[in-house]
């Protein structure tokens, strides 16, 4: 059966709808990143922060790289960089108060 557009979007969304994995696509923008490395800058626990790659490594919106015992994980620039772009474009350009709209703030 063939997915809809709906279907695709709502589950490539419900993936990026975590502030965990958002935090961590954010830092790996900058460089890539252990686990260990990605704990400590998040300031969460390294279960935690494994267990929210693996959604974003299923979607291939992360890679990772095996450097001996450490796991290096790079984001997918070609994907992540414009839907950034994109939400940071429309909350200075459309977003009412400043782009409060997405901060939940009123």
């Amino acid at each position: 059966m063939k997915k809809t557009l709906t279907t695709i979007c709502y589950h490539f969304f419900t993936n990026l709808a975590n502030p965990t994995r958002l935090a961590a696509l954010e830092q790996l923008m900058d460089k890539p990143m252990s686990v260990n490395e990605l704990a400590q800058t998040l300031g969460q626990e390294q279960s935690m922060i494994s267990h929210n790659l693996k959604p974003l490594l299923d979607c291939n919106l992360i890679t990772v790289e095996n450097q001996g015992k450490k796991h290096i994980y790079t984001v997918n620039k070609e994907t992540i960089a414009p839907i950034f772009k994109a939400i940071e474009n429309h909350a200075q350009k459309f977003c009412p108060k400043g782009g409060k709209c997405l901060t939940g703030e009123n």
